[in-house]
């Protein structure tokens, strides 16, 4: 079964950085797109960037110009950079990884922005 396993969340002040990492094992990424979602508490989980296998990328309109995805093949890491933290970006933040239409899923790493 693939597994991914997110790491690097915590609490940051408002226009703080943090770069978090996924980690997959029991499957190579470097075929398969990629991508960062969040769910705030009372919200629906939401899309925050995707990564295709040639590394193209997209971006959630609030996060354009302040996160980077990106992804590392031989480490078999995606990566999310993120810059200029606001508060409501304070969401648990999932790693997605899709298998012809299947979507996987890791456990989340929590993200909060407050002073």
């Amino acid at each position: 079964q693939v597994q991914l396993v997110e790491s690097g969340g915590g609490l940051v002040q408002p226009g703080g950085s943090l770069r978090l990492s996924c980690a997959a094992s029991r499957i190579s990424i470097s075929s398969f797109h990629m991508g960062w979602y969040r769910q705030a508490p009372g919200k629906q989980r939401e899309a925050v960037a995707t990564i295709t296998p040639a590394a193209g990328t997209n971006y959630a309109d609030s996060v354009k110009g302040r996160f980077t995805i990106s992804r590392d093949n031989a480490e078999n890491t995606v990566y999310l950079k993120m810059t200029s933290l606001k508060p409501e970006d304070t969401a648990v933040y999932y790693c997605n990884l899709i298998v012809d239409l299947m979507h996987f899923w890791g456990q989340g790493t929590q993200v909060t922005v407050s002073s």
